[in-house]
């Protein structure tokens, strides 16, 4: 991304306010931004002094700004920064602000996976704000556990869309995660790990090497193909994480309709998810030392979401349960952009209690 791009169009509103003028209409404030393989949102929210309690319930929103991917695995990394810097200018455009009024933003990204990808992105974030500005970057799913604790970094969160990733927090700072590698790597129990299963069990049973099933019709139906052999052309012709990973409601009907390929798919998933956490929980010992002390367990993602008749999100409780009977599943009420800002917020309180 070149300097002519950082600082001219994006940014041209901020010429157009005030005449100029620093600062917004709206006073300070904090960004939000949680960047995943299928979307991108930034949130602005008012900045509270460090001497306040909690944020309001409900959150003021001042603005939400909704992108496609940011993760530079992904799209690779000048894409991804060109979506991240159109988010967070288009939030505080709405919001009648700018970046001179920004006290601190919270970058919440997949594909953060080492302190060199932070420290990247941290450089980069430097050259677009002022030095005033607190920068934070975080894996993305920081930020979700975030939004189910209310910024409080404690228990462990088991995201399930596109990917999936278990992270897990303890109260004096330690950290663990387990998944997240991707789909090459074996994230069994994401979106993309259910679809690519249930389209390879389509083949299998087009070529004789599987179970028919009735995967076969309902995927060829919701796509508007004619044959089996259709699917290999359309599975190549682009295999973008997200595209595959939308079949996911197809496979659920399928189990919901008596289809033992479709459950089997995702019983599978299941235990794949329930390890992650299992894993993330043994390693911090969050169940304490007798296995019995009570944890949040935030749930978030697609796979995990909605009014599904099957239940994923019930039956990873349920299998964690069993070893683990302390785990206090919870569903945000917010969402993980808004998780972002509250850390951001808790970061800035406890700088300025140092």
């Amino acid at each position: 991304m070149t300097k002519k791009h950082r600082n001219g169009e994006i940014w041209e509103f901020e010429r157009e306010m005030s005449g100029g003028a620093e600062g917004g209409g709206v006073g300070d404030v904090i960004l939000g931004i949680d960047g995943g393989t299928t979307s991108t949102i930034c949130v602005c929210v008012p900045f509270l002094p460090p001497q306040s309690l909690q944020f309001p319930d409900p959150i003021p929103l001042l603005a939400r700004v909704e992108a496609g991917c940011s993760n530079h695995n992904s799209v690779g990394e000048t894409a991804a920064r060109e979506t991240l810097e159109q988010v967070m200018a288009e939030a505080l455009s709405k919001s009648c602000s700018n970046r001179s009024a920004v006290r601190a933003v919270c970058l919440s990204l997949s594909g953060v996976n080492h302190p060199t990808d932070q420290q990247r992105i941290l450089n980069w974030l430097r050259d677009i704000f002022p030095s005033h500005v607190k920068l934070y970057v975080r894996n993305d799913a920081v930020a979700a556990l975030a939004s189910g604790t209310m910024g409080r970094l404690r228990g462990c969160v088991l995201i399930a869309g596109t990917g999936t990733i278990a992270y897990g927090f303890t109260d004096d700072g330690r950290e663990a995660r387990a998944a997240g590698a991707g789909p090459i790597l074996g994230d069994w129990g994401s979106g993309y790990g259910i679809s690519a299963q249930a389209l390879t069990a389509v083949i299998r049973a087009h070529d004789g090497r599987g179970p028919q099933t009735k995967l076969t019709n309902s995927i060829l139906h919701t796509l508007g193909l004619s044959s089996a052999d259709e699917l290999i052309g359309w599975t190549y012709a682009d295999p973008t994480w997200a595209r595959i990973a939308a079949l996911v409601p197809v496979v659920v009907s399928c189990a919901e309709a008596g289809d033992e390929v479709a459950n089997n798919i995702l019983q599978h998933s299941v235990k794949e998810l329930a390890l992650s956490v299992t894993g993330v929980v043994q390693r911090l010992r969050l169940c304490g030392s007798d296995g019995k002390d009570s944890f949040p367990l935030v749930m978030v993602g697609g796979v995990l979401e909605g009014n599904k008749g099957w239940g994923i999100a019930q039956e990873v409780v349920n299998c964690i349960s069993k070893d683990y009977p302390g785990v206090v599943p919870i569903w945000p009420k917010v969402e993980p952009a808004i998780g972002a800002a509250l850390l951001a917020w808790n970061f800035l309180k406890d700088s300025h209690k140092e």
